[in-house]
Order: C-alpha cells, then sequence, then structure tokens
C-alpha cells in the first residue's frame, strides 16, 4: 500500500511518521520550506512512546501530479484543520486516481460531504484519531501525552475490505494503536458528541473541565451539555451506547482534571478556531432535527463572536 500523507505537522507527521518508521510506504505531501526542514533533519518525533529521527520521502505541489503518474497512490491519509479544508482538497486532488481511497482523520463529520462529492463517496473511508501533537519550533513532531490511536472502516458495504484490512497489517506493523471498526459511523458519533461537549463547554467557559466542575452547577452544566449532543446522535439514528456514554461523562465531569479542548487551546492564542465545523454543526443538526440545544447555541453564539473579534483585530 502507498500512502500519502497530507502535511508533516502534528497529526500526519506523527501517524504518518511511525507508519514510515516501520517501512511503510509513505510519502508526505509538503510546502517548500518544510521540504527543505525534512532534506536536513529527517523527520524528528519527540514522543513519551519513543523518540525517533530519520529520512522520509516527501514531494511539494508542483511535483505531485507527475509522482502520481509515475506511481499511483493507494491511500491518502488526510489530517487538517477543518477551515482548510477546501484547498487540502485541492492540493490532494492530483494524487486521487482510479483506484485511490482517501481516508480522513478531522475531527467532526461535516468534511465528508464535500469529500464525497469532490472524489465520490465510495472512495472515502472513514476515520479518527485520538492524539494531542503538534509541531515544535525546530519542525519537530510532538506528541504531547501516551494516547495516540487511530479508528477507520468503511462507511457502508463490506467493513472487511481489502483497503482496511491492508492498513490495519500496517498500523500492526508499526505498532499503532488502532481500531479498524466494523461500524466507523457509531465510532465517529461517539467521538463527534463528547468532542463538541468538551470544545463548546471549556470554551463557553474558557476554563479546564476540572474548574468547570469545581463551580456551583458546573457538573450539571457539561452533563446538560453532552445530553444535547447525544440526543442530536439518536435523532441522526446513530444512538451512543451507554458505556460510551458513561466513559465521556467521566472525562467530562472529572474533579480536578486539567482537560481543555484543542479548540480552547487555540482560542487562548488568538488563533483560529474549528468552531463552525464541529459546534455549529452540531447546533445546526439539532435544529433540523427538531432538537432543544440551549447551550450549544450559547456556545455557538460566543465562538462567533470571538471569532468577529479576532478578524476585526486582523483589520486594525
Amino acid at each position: 500500500m502507498r500512502i500519502l500523507v497530507l502535511g508533516a505537522g502534528g497529526t500526519g507527521g506523527y501517524f504518518g511518521g511511525r507508519l514510515a518508521q516501520s517501512g511503510a510506504d509513505v510519502t508526505f505531501l509538503v510546502r517548500p520550506a518544510r521540504a527543505a526542514q525534512l532534506e536536513r533533519h529527517g523527520l524528528q518525533i519527540r514522543s513519551p512512546l519513543g523518540d525517533a529521527d530519520f529520512p522520509v520521502a516527501y514531494v511539494v505541489a508542483e511535483e505531485l501530479k507527475t509522482l502520481a503518474a509515475e506511481k499511483p497512490f493507494d491511500l491518502v491519509l488526510l489530517s487538517c484543520k477543518a477551515y482548510d479544508l477546501d484547498s487540502s482538497l485541492d492540493a490532494i486532488a492530483p494524487a486521487v486516481g482510479p483506484q485511490t481511497t482517501v481516508m480522513p482523520i478531522l475531527n467532526g463529520l461535516l468534511h465528508y460531504a464535500a469529500l464525497d462529492a469532490r472524489f465520490g463517496r465510495e472512495r472515502v473511508l472513514g476515520g479518527l484519531c485520538f492524539i494531542s501533537a503538534m509541531k515544535g519550533p525546530g519542525g519537530e513532531v510532538l506528541h504531547l501525552g501516551k494516547p495516540a490511536s487511530i479508528t477507520f472502516g468503511e462507511r457502508e458495504g463490506d467493513p472487511d475490505s481489502a483497503r482496511v484490512r491492508d492498513f490495519a497489517q500496517l498500523c500492526e506493523q508499526a505498532r499503532l494503536d488502532h481500531l479498524a471498526s466494523p461500524d466507523i459511523n457509531q465510532q465517529l458519533w461517539i467521538k463527534y458528541s463528547f468532542l463538541t461537549a468538551l470544545a463548546a463547554g471549556t470554551c463557553l467557559m474558557r476554563a479546564s473541565v476540572g474548574r468547570i466542575v469545581a463551580g456551583e452547577g458546573g457538573s450539571d452544566f457539561m452533563r446538560a451539555l453532552y445530553r444535547e449532543c447525544v440526543d442530536v446522535a439518536a435523532a441522526a439514528g446513530e444512538p451512543i451506547p451507554e458505556a460510551a456514554q458513561t466513559n465521556a461523562l467521566g472525562t467530562l465531569t472529572q474533579t480536578d482534571s486539567p482537560v481543555k479542548a484543542s479548540m480552547l487551546r487555540d482560542l487562548e492564542a488568538g488563533q483560529r478556531v474549528e468552531a463552525a465545523h464541529i459546534v455549529g454543526d452540531m447546533l445546526h443538526r439539532a435544529r433540523s432535527s427538531g432538537v432543544s440545544a440551549p447551550l450549544l447555541a450559547a456556545a455557538w453564539c460566543h465562538l462567533q463572536a470571538y471569532e468577529a473579534g479576532r478578524m476585526d483585530a486582523k483589520v486594525s
């Protein structure tokens, strides 16, 4: 299986890097400045699960069409911020041939409509990941904390397809924590409902889970916010299993927890956030299915105000 990974930042750099480290045929699609870093230092991973420095194959946009024509890619691993989706689809398009599969590991669900429209539903696998990672100042991939898992599967049809088996074998070879799920749609909704509640709650309160639940009514607030998300999932025909709900609530209401959504970290740094793709989309799904979601509405209003203020500051 020949794999193209969009970018060599935190998430793509980690998962693509571990696959390449194990001997998989992986090429990173990168910008010229990142290509120069990879040429000088190779891919550098700093992780509690083991550091690594090694050379990797890479290509810049201008050379991708020629490279893909010479030796087509079997899989494109798409990891980008949701607000960069359109440009990312343009970037990978030259690599998507008749037999190429695209597997996104973005947060949320909204991107699937764009991927299906651009490349065809049959070419798009379902995928998600759990990891906290970023690119360091010197270009190194910084894996923060031990969790690093990837989940993938067919959105319809045979769950034990050849492409799922082949990618699972590569993950096994790379010793990546992975799940080839027979019901990827359920897995996507489990993560989406949890992540939306975490992002909406911590961004609205500008605080960690522990600080929120320490206040009067804090735990009830997080539970009610998660319940709105669970109700949307049920209305969409993807009810969240009780065990998954228990696990999610354990994290969302944990005393003294330092956990914050990555969206809040971006917000605190004054950066652009994936608000529309996560919180906004969940609210819109709630409204279209008749689910009452006042807390999601408040969080979405707050995040829109943040983005507007951020744009005003850039103009001034």
